[in-house]
């Protein structure tokens, strides 16, 4: 049985992607140096995946690691791989902008959003940096953005778990709320429960170190994590 929760998987090569898919998940969030939480993935990679997968493929928009206050510069570079995303195909994008006083820089994410459409923009977790979640829900409500990947400040979205339930309540249907951090088969429909989620988020990194190439072993705990949320639909 199919889940009605959607949960995407996060990847950095179209081995990873093909083996997400088979696994069955249901969106990838592709993305070039995982271990860095994620870079702009190569034009070349993108292209690559978007032939060898046929369900959604969001890709990452992050110009360098560290972190998310960037200059005009890095902005124009963005708008430049956005840009390169629509054209290759991409389903949506994910990307976060911050001001120095750790609030989202609406007006930049603004812009980045108007750029992306008619592309869904998720807000990623620069979210988590933010010194007010609660004014930075309505912040990133206010930049247009799609949903909001987030483990609601803590470390792992399961020990955020309440917090990301009192984010959902708050964003109603203004904005989706994507639990991600730490979520594998052991805990998937723990976070989906509790926090009320309809889609979910994982890197598998709790479990597969960052880099490992074992695809079979990917796949079977994507496939695993499919049937945890397949068992509450």
């Amino acid at each position: 049985m199919a889940s009605s929760i959607l949960f995407e998987i996060s990847v950095e090569t179209a081995e990873a992607a093909v083996a997400a898919e088979r696994g069955g998940a249901r969106r990838i969030e592709l993305c070039a140096e995982l271990r860095l939480g994620g870079l702009t993935p190569g034009e070349a990679l993108m292209r690559l995946v978007r032939e060898s997968v046929r369900v959604p493929i969001f890709a990452m928009i992050r110009p360098r690691a560290g972190n998310f206050v960037y200059s005009p510069q890095e902005l124009a570079q963005m708008l430049h791989d956005i840009a390169a995303a629509q054209r290759l195909g991409m389903d949506g994008i994910v990307l976060g902008v911050l001001t120095r006083e750790r609030e989202i820089d609406i007006g930049r994410a603004r812009e980045l959003v108007t750029a992306a459409q008619p592309l869904p923009v998720t807000f990623h977790r620069a979210f988590d940096d933010v010194a007010d979640m609660d004014a930075a829900l309505e912040d990133v409500i206010a930049t247009g953005a799609a949903r909001i990947l987030t483990s609601a400040g803590a470390a792992t979205a399961p020990a955020g778990i309440e917090r990301l339930a009192r984010l959902a309540g708050a964003a109603k249907e203004r904005v989706i709320i994507l639990p991600g951090g730490g979520i594998n088969a052991s805990n998937a429909s723990q976070v989906a429960k509790r926090s009320g989620a309809r889609e979910l988020h994982s890197g598998l990194g709790s479990v597969l170190a960052y880099g490992q190439e074992d695809y079979a072993l990917f796949e079977r705990e994507v496939r695993k994590l499919a049937a945890q949320l397949a068992s509450i639909a």
